[in-house]
């Protein structure tokens, strides 16, 4: 098998490239280094830098490299970014799976996973979210998600195609420092962002339907998540190999709630960090309350989280503290 990773220079497609090799897969890497950083991908993997947007560049990338199977990380991600700019968060994630599954298609590949999220779920009024939880995205972006599942699966009915998408939850931690997420777009690198400015970390609302009044999340290793994508990949080859054409959504979590406010302390007694949270207005599309359910995945594909928080933060700090002392040491020179 030679898998094609979508968005493979990025925080997340990094982790899985890794994941893959280190499982003794070929891969191959198209970026289009936009919120990429092409120094996350291996020397002896294959990088094409280009857009899933661009019909020639996925042509030629399918054909030259021989790909049999996909596993698409590329799009945009930001929910207040998208509540800003629908269109383009449209364009990016829906338009671009768009025609990629249409070169997949035609290529003849019979595998594709599609790396989706919990924002499909808007707002869930249960203790934990299955796979059968009502979907009411609170943003374009998690619309955009939905839309896209909704998509890969009727190619995959369509062309004999078979597919996954994973749904997965808050993600953070780091598997090697040079790794880590140093985009300020998610919670634990906005507080360490915060930290380096001599200031509070910012906690957007305080006044959730939550026992502290801060939004609950159920949070991933990032190293779990991409272990995750490996099992689901080998899976799809399996059942391609069959002649069996199925798909599969399961939800990528731990299954365990924790508060931004409980979240924020912990990270603030593993950096040594004592400045008070500043608590700001709510972001639109935030909701209250969000934990998987991790039985079906487990069920399906043998797959359990094996990191807890602790070990997340340990190894996001860490990856933030190298990634900032190396930039320090490339101004002085």
């Amino acid at each position: 098998m030679t898998f094609l990773i979508t968005g493979g220079a990025g925080y997340i497609g990094a982790h899985v490239v890794r994941a893959m090799l280190i499982a003794g897969e070929k891969v191959v890497v198209l970026d289009d280094l936009s919120t990429g950083n092409e120094d996350r991908v291996p020397e002896d993997v294959p990088l094409v830098i280009g857009s899933v947007l661009d019909r020639l560049v996925v042509e030629k990338t399918l054909r030259e490299h021989k790909i049999t199977g996909v596993v698409h990380l590329a799009g945009k991600k930001q929910v207040g970014e998208s509540v800003e700019r629908p269109t383009y968060y449209y364009h990016e994630n829906v338009e671009g799976l768009q025609v990629l599954l249409g070169e997949v298609a035609a290529a003849g590949i019979r595998n594709f996973l599609f790396s989706s999220s919990a924002s499909v779920y808007g707002m869930p009024d249960v203790d934990s979210v299955t796979e059968t939880t009502p979907c009411a995205p609170l943003s374009p972006y998690g619309e955009t998600k939905l839309a896209g599942e909704w998509l890969v699966r009727a190619a995959g009915k369509a062309h004999g195609i078979s597919t996954a998408c994973l749904r997965y939850f808050n993600v953070a931690g780091a598997a090697t420092p040079e790794l880590a997420d140093t985009g300020v777009f998610n919670l634990v690198p906005m507080v360490f962002e915060r930290y380096d400015a001599g200031q509070g970390a910012r906690i957007f609302g305080d006044d959730y339907p939550t026992p502290d009044g801060t939004c609950i999340r159920d949070y991933i290793h990032v190293e779990d998540l991409a272990d995750a994508h490996v099992v689901a990949a080998r899976k799809l080859a399996e059942w391609g190999a069959q002649g069996e054409y199925k798909d599969l959504t399961v939800n990528i979590g731990r299954g365990e709630g924790v508060s931004v406010k409980e979240m924020v302390e912990l990270l603030g007694a593993h950096t040594g960090h004592t400045h008070a949270p500043v608590i700001t207005p709510r972001r639109p599309g935030d909701p209250a309350k969000v934990v998987a359910s991790a039985d079906k995945i487990a069920a399906e594909l043998g797959w359990k989280a094996r990191h807890d928080v602790a070990e997340m933060i340990t190894s996001a700090w860490a990856g933030w503290e190298a990634n900032r002392k190396g930039v320090l040491q490339h101004a002085e020179r």
